[in-house]
């Protein structure tokens, strides 16, 4: 059967700044099979409902719509303009919404009907909204919809989500890190192909939230060089899944990017768990000798399962311990997976084989981190 797509780009013609997925898609198109491209502003339900009869009348009927357009804005409250939130919350959430809602009707006379939004799956760690919490919550409308369409047409109509687990090589990706995070990323081929095995199950494959990697890898596909744009070279992980923001922005500055935004450090972790947990038992070993023979300040930016920031002051008074940044300036700061932490503060991970290993990284005064050790030894026979 020959292939046939309708697209609704923002443009047809490439721009210097802008290789956006519409285009690139066009292109293809144009070696082989069947496209109809027109021009839509994505918010005008006319002009998407327009768009929509055209198709119907030229193809016969719709199977598959891809909800593919998204507006970036990574600003914090205050330096986002209403504008800006206009537009992220209009194409993401209201264009998704609404392009579902006209094609919906015939999706339901087709035999194999499937809606795949490009959308992360809905984590609520706060540190995807602290620090841009209206592209969160425009982003996280397009995968509500998956929520809520899968299951209104449960049985009729396949509603799922499929999201990064890297970076993916676009021109929003050279906006936000500039050109040198391009080798950091992979080719869109690998979300291609991950598109492609959702769209090939039967409709009551329904409301999954898919990772490219996740869904290929249960394909068979083990090797995943061939989508990067640098064989070899690390990778950045995508937003919304395990990395905390201020991971990777300091991963795309240790590789040469230079991110657009910057994520404050000033997360507060929650009251409770098993980081809270260890420094109940470092402010237990803290005393005036301790801080007497230490003379540091420390700050733990913590990512992974249990995210935050913690600070360790052996300088000030009798010392303190707990959430949020030191009032004083850190004279090092410690970055590290919340697991490895506490492993490392109960005597089951040396700092310097941690070190060495890459699991932790140090910025500042060594021979203070060094000095940690003896902290560490204290816990160790309190029986953390």
């Amino acid at each position: 059967m020959e292939p046939t797509s309708l697209l609704l780009p923002r443009q047809l013609s490439p721009t210097p700044n802008y290789q956006g997925p519409s285009t690139q898609l066009l292109r293809r198109w144009r070696q082989g099979g069947k496209a109809l491209p027109c021009i839509v502003d994505i918010r005008d339900e006319k002009q998407v409902g327009e768009a929509v009869k055209k198709a119907v009348e030229m193809f016969g009927g719709i199977d598959i719509l891809v909800n593919n357009a998204s507006a970036i804005n990574l600003t914090g409250t205050l330096d986002t303009p209403m504008k800006k939130v206009d537009l992220m919350l209009g194409v993401n959430m209201r264009g998704t919404y609404m392009t579902s809602k006209l094609v919906i009707p015939h999706l339901l006379k087709s035999r194999s009907p499937h809606i795949l939004n490009l959308s992360p799956p809905l984590n609520l760690n706060p540190v995807w909204f602290k620090n841009h919490t209206a592209y969160t919550m425009a982003k996280y409308g397009m995968s509500m919809c998956v929520l809520g369409m899968a299951e209104e047409f449960r049985g009729q109509i396949a509603v799922n989500a499929l999201w990064p687990k890297t970076a993916i090589q676009t021109a929003a990706m050279d906006m936000l890190g500039g050109e040198e995070v391009g080798k950091q990323c992979r080719t869109s081929d690998i979300m291609a192909d991950a598109a492609y095995a959702i769209l090939s199950q039967p409709k009551d494959y329904t409301g999954h939230f898919v990772v490219d990697e996740d869904i290929l890898r249960e394909q068979g596909i083990q090797d995943f060089e061939q989508y990067a744009v640098q064989p070899g070279h690390p990778l950045l992980p995508d937003f919304f899944l395990d990395e905390a923001p201020e991971v990777l922005a300091q991963q795309m500055e240790q590789h040469g990017a230079t991110p657009a935004f910057k994520s404050s450090s000033s997360t507060t972790p929650p009251s409770s768990g098993p980081i809270e947990s260890t420094f109940d038992v470092i402010r237990g070993v803290i005393n005036d000798d301790l801080v007497k023979s230490t003379q540091g300040i420390y700050q733990f930016d913590l990512s992974g399962e249990h995210v935050g920031v913690w600070f360790l002051d052996l300088k000030s008074g009798s010392g303190s311990a707990g959430p949020g940044q030191p009032s004083i300036k850190a004279d090092v700061i410690m970055t590290m997976d919340s697991k490895d932490f506490s492993k490392m503060f109960a005597g089951k991970l040396k700092p310097t084989m941690a070190f060495m290993s890459g699991k932790l990284r140090i910025k500042g005064d060594m021979t203070l981190a060094l000095k940690l050790e003896k902290l560490m030894g204290r816990m160790y026979k309190a029986h953390l």
